[in-house]
């Protein structure tokens, strides 16, 4: 197999990174994985760094020079147009390849939801974000960057929100929430002064308080009303970016996939998907959801098979190596 039938394949997410060298039949020859990919943390440099070290342990079990036909590189991060150039010409540089596509990871996500690159996605992780796609290449697409670009929701967003609302129970500037017992109780501290306290000072470490996320699930399905408001906001968020994304595309009126993933998403917490499937049949009702199980690599991978228009039987080929 010549350097024209083999692709590279990048999902670098902010925790861990997963490579494949694949055939353009579909086959994978070696995989790798490696670390979180952080350029706002630690450079440009350093991140493309980490990565060529998984690229080159997957390129050693593929036993294949580092050389590519394409490389498919979906990168956490690259999240404005300017990124994703900066990240182009640095993974060039690295002269794998000559014909490089550097996305954000959110579209390695859609593409393994879907048969073909047509539909829409959201992705509720520690973040939230959504992108869509169509065949011809168009996308649709957020900043994604935080408060400053209008977002609103992701695990690390409805752990705050539910630290703010369980702190105002507690010392009587909000309304009574059964958030101010739960959230303390799931570190074993007695009130929310005793939980704001080890935060502040350290002694539950920050990267902690994704854990608070399920127990403001619990506390919704157990029949909190505040609990209940924020899941509902989710539901309203996802839904609005799903609906905004569509019409973008111009999918709104027409039958169309809605994937949604990510660990809050994908978790299937049953008041939030009703929530969500009330709303959107309303917004979007030819809207069809979908959620993403598949590991982000094959999405990453099949974005390589679509570049170099890959025969219809790789991507069926690709999907069994993956289990999707």
């Amino acid at each position: 197999m010549g350097v024209n039938d083999v692709l590279l394949a990048i999902d670098a997410g902010n925790s861990k990174t997963d490579v494949a060298v694949l055939g353009t039949d579909g086959r994978v020859l070696g995989a790798a994985r490696g670390g979180g990919f952080q350029p706002p943390v630690v450079g440009v440099g350093a991140a493309v760094d980490g990565l060529a070290e998984t690229v080159g342990r997957a390129a050693s079990q593929a036993g294949r020079p580092l050389a590519f036909a394409h490389v498919s590189a979906c990168l956490a991060n690259a999240d404005l147009p300017v990124e994703e150039a900066e990240l182009t010409t640095a993974l060039g540089a690295r002269g794998w390849s000559r014909s490089v596509r550097v996305y954000n990871d959110t579209f390695a996500i859609l593409r393994a939801g879907l048969d073909e690159p047509r539909g829409v996605a959201v992705v509720c992780g520690a973040g939230i974000n959504c992108v869509g796609m169509l065949p011809d290449g168009r996308t649709a697409r957020f900043p994604a960057i935080g408060k400053i670009s209008g977002d609103w929701g992701g695990g690390s967003g409805l752990a705050e929100e539910a630290l703010w609302f369980a702190a105002r129970a507690e010392d009587g500037r909000g309304e009574p929430t059964a958030l101010a017992h739960a959230l303390p109780a799931h570190f074993g501290l007695p009130t929310m002064y005793a939980l704001i306290e080890a935060l502040h000072l350290g002694r539950v470490p920050f990267d902690r308080r994704h854990e608070l996320t399920p127990v403001l699930f619990r506390t919704s399905a157990e029949g909190d009303t505040i609990a209940r408001s924020l899941v509902h906001r989710l539901a309203e968020e996802v839904v609005a970016l799903s609906t905004v994304a569509l019409g973008r595309l111009g999918l709104l009126d027409e039958e169309a996939p809605v994937m949604l993933g990510g660990s809050v998403l994908a978790a299937r917490h049953p008041e939030l998907d009703a929530r969500i499937a009330e709303l959107l049949a309303v917004k979007a009702p030819k809207a069809v959801i979908g959620v993403v199980t598949s590991p982000p690599v094959l999405g990453a991978a099949l974005l390589a098979l679509d570049e170099v228009a890959a025969d219809p039987g790789a991507a069926a080929r690709l999907r069994e190596h993956y289990g999707a």
